[in-house]
């Protein structure tokens, strides 16, 4: 299955608290243009992990066609995200022998090594996601970052390798099947998100990734335009609204709703002892708190989540490295004060990640941390579509040369000459051109 017009890209999100379906179409000058979006809240995702099959599903359905009523196209195949404490990376090691000296490095051999990645021995019920190459070593010249175009026999590669739960990988494969679409590629979360909110040069230079979401908190860390460490925290933006709701003896909206509207990361910012009345379930009194004490609950939690992204940060061995600091993103980003209390409690540069760089004709809602995600993951479907087109361009030119050599072997001989007969210009260029025209048909190019 595929999208009725090929250009058109459609970013899934399938979060703890809400399921976004972002629909854009890429423009020439590069950046996707947003033309539609369905947001609805996630009833059966727990923590990152389809929970409730059934309700997902629902919730599947709903976003995406409410995107596709908004942008008024048709879709059939999506790009989805996958997160969830069940996620775990690694570095290995791998080589293989070349049979020649003469022949260069190509790009078949990198993926003939990339692929035998995918045979590595897993933990019994998980898979492997993706495999990101750090660099290749040649013989002994090492440190390479693209070793096409070299010469040697013995080709190492060291790479970053993440992984998941088969079971949750299949269930979210199983809900977006049975809501009616077909899934294109399914990507780890925080690589999309770190396409729309990053740059090129915080990459380059070293940054921390921090995806705070509802249910947990994703990191990734580049380096030297690499992605060299991801890990997820089993905490995220709900677990602060539970906080809220014990402390204050509130129901989880009503907790939420304080967060969103009154919450701070800091709460030495709220000087003012302002009360909040809260109206609370029929008979009882409204119940009164103030925005200091509601600060000091959400300043707590928080630390502690910084307090296992500085672990991380530690464990990944670029810490003195990250000269580009912290960028903060998802849901949780739009806490007041949030990147000073990062700033604070880690010592390094912060600031909040917004996706609008990337796209182009976006409503204001959209610049907003939450669709760092799902505009991440239109990004890399954008970058999946490219390289489907220039591959088909290639076969076309391959076929183009071809059918020159098989026209030129079976030209009829001039009997005078005893030569073959050269096919005129006309003929080779209109082939050409016929099946140049087949192409940009079939890509749905304009």
């Amino acid at each position: 299955m595929s999208n009725e017009n090929t250009s058109i890209i459609v970013g899934l999100d399938i979060g703890t608290t809400k399921i976004a379906a972002i629909i854009g179409q890429k423009t020439e000058h590069g950046k996707i243009e947003i033309l539609g979006i369905g947001k609805t809240k996630s009833l059966g995702v727990h923590r990152g992990v389809v929970a409730n099959i059934e309700q997902t599903i629902i919730s599947i359905k709903q976003a995406l066609e409410l995107a596709s009523n908004h942008a008024q196209v048709d879709i059939a195949e999506v790009v989805v995200g996958i997160a969830g404490q069940h996620i775990k990376s690694m570095q290995h090691h791998g080589l293989i022998t070349r049979s020649s000296y003469d022949e260069e490095v190509s790009q078949d051999d990198l993926n003939r090594l990339v692929e035998s990645m995918h045979l590595i021995p897993m933990p019994p019920g998980e898979e492997i996601i993706h495999v990101i190459p750090q660099d290749y070593t040649v013989d002994n010249e090492s440190g390479i970052r693209n070793p096409v175009g070299h010469s040697g026999i013995r080709l190492e590669g060291n790479f970053h390798i993440i992984s998941g739960q088969a079971g949750a990988i299949r269930n979210i494969v199983k809900c977006v099947n049975r809501a009616g679409y077909s899934i294109s590629s399914l990507n780890l979360e925080p690589l999309a998100s770190s396409e729309s909110v990053l740059s090129d040069e915080e990459k380059e230079a070293g940054v921390v990734l921090v995806d705070i979401g509802g249910g947990t908190t994703d990191i990734a860390v580049f380096y030297d335009g690499i992605i060299r460490h991801t890990a997820v925290i089993p905490f995220g933006g709900n677990i602060i609204s539970d906080d809220i709701k014990e402390n204050c003896g509130l129901i989880k909206t009503q907790a939420e709703e304080l967060k969103i509207k009154y919450g701070s990361a800091i709460a030495m910012e709220n000087t003012k002892n302002d009360v909040i009345s809260i109206t609370r379930i029929k008979g009882l009194p409204p119940k009164e708190i103030t925005v200091n004490y509601l600060s000091q609950i959400i300043q707590a939690r928080m630390e502690e989540i910084i307090e296992f992204v500085a672990y991380e940060i530690k464990n990944s061995g670029f810490e003195k490295k990250l000269s580009a600091g912290i960028v903060i993103t998802g849901g949780g980003a739009c806490l007041k004060h949030i990147h000073s209390l990062f700033t604070l409690k880690t010592g390094m540069d912060c600031r909040v990640g917004t996706p609008n760089e990337h796209i182009v004709s976006a409503s204001d809602e959209l610049k907003n941390p939450m669709y760092a995600t799902g505009i991440g993951l239109m990004l890399l479907g954008a970058v999946d579509l490219d390289q489907k087109c220039l591959k088909n361009k290639k076969q076309i030119v391959q076929d183009v040369h071809k059918t020159e050599k098989t026209t030129a072997e079976s030209a009829p001989v001039n009997e005078k000459t005893s030569k073959p007969v050269k096919p005129k210009i006309g003929d080779f260029f209109g082939s050409l051109i016929g099946k140049t025209k087949d192409l940009f048909n079939d890509e749905g190019i304009q």
